[in-house]
């Protein structure tokens, strides 16, 4: 869908001088354009902290951290004051209570460690699903909305707020059922699932619309955990459950979806996840709308320079690519892909130094 987006609209970034200018590159990314350089970010510690970290207090479970709305808007406050971010990176925070938590929505309850979270399913049985229901009265509804509101009132000139990792389709089935069930109910009971499958992508959308309409009247650039900035109305499709079907079934039960989340936005990046996910990558990059890949290989499947050619056939197809790599990868990426459509995320910056010798590699990359 064509929008009318513009940096302009966006809340300044009252401690980043060029916020606009870091934007506008952003925004030009998703047409595969660059302004003067491809967009890279990269960030570091400040050396001596702005503004004390928030002290971990004492909670009675890891559920009650994870819900303590004080605790995610003070640990937002000193990441935006206590962090270098150079290149085109910006402060960002989100509101996160777990991978799966757009599920919730659906009357689920959620269980949470130090580090995840995760649904507890809920269909036993497909001819019994009258009770997986969409409700705005869900604890995890409205804690979200509270956490969401918490974050843009604090953080006016210090940090966009971003939307918090939402998962329709094939993934929030999964989380309804369990993935290895939901598995062979492909094979068993397609019907009820394509049922359940467009009631869910349905939700999506307003629930998409609602969080989007708040942060963009708030004068928000739309960015979430992907890490991205920009005034466009994008997001980042996503089916994690797709590493454990064939591309016939993805085919034929998800790819409608992930094409209807592509035409309601403005701008979208698929994120595939794992090398079991490749083989849908040739579907992926036949969709019109679809902008950008996001390849995570995963811990223990090398670094990013040992998928180039991942990245090629995306460039080939005429997507973009967002790249998490080290510093010391930049050469290799140089020399085999174009800049044109390439976003960076480099770590292993530590200085101002180093991260203006990059920015440099990159405007003579480009011209």
């Amino acid at each position: 869908m064509a929008g009318t987006s513009s940096p302009s609209h966006c809340m300044p970034i009252d401690h980043v001088d060029d916020w606009e200018r870091r934007i506008a590159r952003q925004d030009a990314w998703w047409h595969n354009q660059v302004l003067d350089r491809p967009p890279c970010t990269m960030t570091f510690p400040k050396p001596v902290p702005e503004i004390p970290w928030p002290d971990e207090k004492p909670y009675a479970s890891q559920r009650e951290r994870w819900m303590d709305t004080d605790r995610i808007v003070a640990t937002a406050i000193a990441a935006a004051r206590n962090t270098v971010f150079c290149g085109d990176a910006l402060p960002t925070a989100w509101p996160n209570l777990g991978p799966e938590v757009f599920s919730a929505f659906f009357g689920l309850d959620m269980q949470y460690t130090a580090e995840t979270s995760w649904a507890i399913p809920v269909i036993h049985d497909w001819s019994k699903t009258d009770h997986v229901r969409f409700s705005r009265e869900s604890f995890y509804w409205k804690k979200l909305v509270e956490m969401t509101d918490a974050l843009l009132e604090a953080g006016k000139g210090l940090y966009y707020v971003g939307l918090t990792d939402f998962h329709p389709g094939g993934d929030a089935l999964a989380a309804f059922r369990d993935p290895a069930d939901l598995n062979t109910d492909l094979l068993l009971y397609p019907d009820e699932i394509r049922r359940m499958l467009r009631y869910v992508n349905q939700v999506y959308f307003e629930t998409f619309d609602f969080f989007y309409d708040k942060l963009v009247n708030a004068g928000q650039a739309l960015t979430c955990w992907a890490g991205i900035v920009s005034s466009k109305k994008w997001y980042v499709p996503s089916n994690d459950f797709s590493c454990m079907i064939s591309r016939e079934m993805f085919r034929d039960f998800f790819l409608p979806g992930i094409v209807e989340e592509c035409r309601h936005l403005e701008a979208s990046i698929y994120h595939l996840d794992g090398p079991g996910a490749l083989r849908h990558l040739d579907d992926l990059l036949d969709i019109p709308e679809l902008n950008a890949i996001q390849w995570v290989f995963g811990a223990g499947n090398g670094t990013a320079s040992d998928w180039i050619s991942v990245y090629q056939r995306c460039q080939a197809a005429g997507k973009g690519i967002q790249i998490f790599a080290h510093v010391n990868e930049l050469d290799t990426l140089i020399e085999n892909l174009r800049p044109e459509g390439v976003w960076l995320a480099l770590h292993g910056v530590t200085d101002q130094e180093s991260a203006n010798a990059v920015l440099q590699r990159l405007l003579h990359w480009t011209h």
